[in-house]
């Protein structure tokens, strides 16, 4: 696995420091109304709030184990979901390659170390839901190593200002379901598609196996495959790989994952 972890940078996390620091509040006020229930003699109330707080506890630590697991540092898990899909790409390294969605900028600077002679370009839509930032990933790229061969920009995935095949490749991970400039999540994949050269190579992950988002995977790859994609394939259900734990795969956190990869 490419390694590009190091105690310079800051990749963030898929469980926000701000979602911790919400269910530590959520903790601390449950238990303050639990114990005036208690020392008022409101004996109901005071055995529902007990019982709540034994469920914020419980989802609270379920949630810090989790983002103990996705931290590059620690649990590793969301490098290997960047090198799961890394490893699917068919593409030879040469050129320019576009990463939809980069967050903090880890699968573009993955990209960066596995094809050493392409230059990449980084587009988000950033803001402080995640904690990610213009800024973050240029430093990260610098302690990285790979600077001067990427470019961060920010964009929406939704509608990308790129002229249509733009990039000899495209990646993009966990991202497509997130653009609320598109409802059609299926427009969000043709949109990444649109701007990749004809031969180009692609590798998208999201969660293509959840109908309420993407229907039917096999119906839509016979679309690609209709609209004149020249190779597309598709593995549905990643979170089944030996490489992501059981204890994540919850509805909330990665369920209905897959991949789409091939070449335009």
């Amino acid at each position: 696995m490419i390694q590009i972890e190091n105690k310079d940078t800051n990749y963030g996390n898929w469980v926000p420091a701000a979602m911790m620091k919400t269910c530590s509040v959520a903790i601390v006020v449950v238990a303050l109304f639990t114990a005036v229930c208690i020392v008022l003699g409101f004996t109901i109330p005071a055995v529902l709030l007990g019982v709540l707080l034994v469920v914020v506890v419980i989802f609270t630590l379920y949630m810090k184990k989790c983002r103990d697991i996705f931290d590059f540092n620690k649990g590793g898990m969301m490098g290997k979901v960047h090198q799961y899909l890394v490893d699917h790409m068919k593409w030879d390294g040469n050129g320019a390659l576009l990463d939809i969605g980069c967050g903090a900028g880890a699968l573009t600077i993955r990209c960066a170390k596995a094809y050493p002679n392409a230059t990449l370009t980084g587009m988000d839509y950033w803001g402080a839901e995640w904690s990610y930032a213009k800024e973050q990933c240029e430093a990260n790229a610098a302690a990285e190593g790979v600077a001067e061969r990427i470019t961060f920009q920010k964009g929406d995935a939704g509608k990308m200002e790129y002229a249509s095949e733009s990039f000899d490749a495209a990646v993009s991970n966990f991202v497509f379901h997130e653009v609320r400039s598109q409802s059609d999540k299926r427009q969000v994949v043709r949109e990444a598609l649109r701007v990749v050269k004809k031969g180009g190579a692609f590798a998208f992950q999201d969660m293509f196996e959840q109908k309420a988002l993407y229907g039917d995977m096999n119906a839509f790859i016979e679309e690609l495959k209709a609209e004149g994609i020249t190779e597309v394939h598709y593995i549905g259900n990643v979170e089944k790989e030996a490489f992501v734990p059981k204890f994540v795969t919850a509805p909330w956190m990665i369920k209905g994952v897959g991949l789409i990869y091939g070449k335009k």
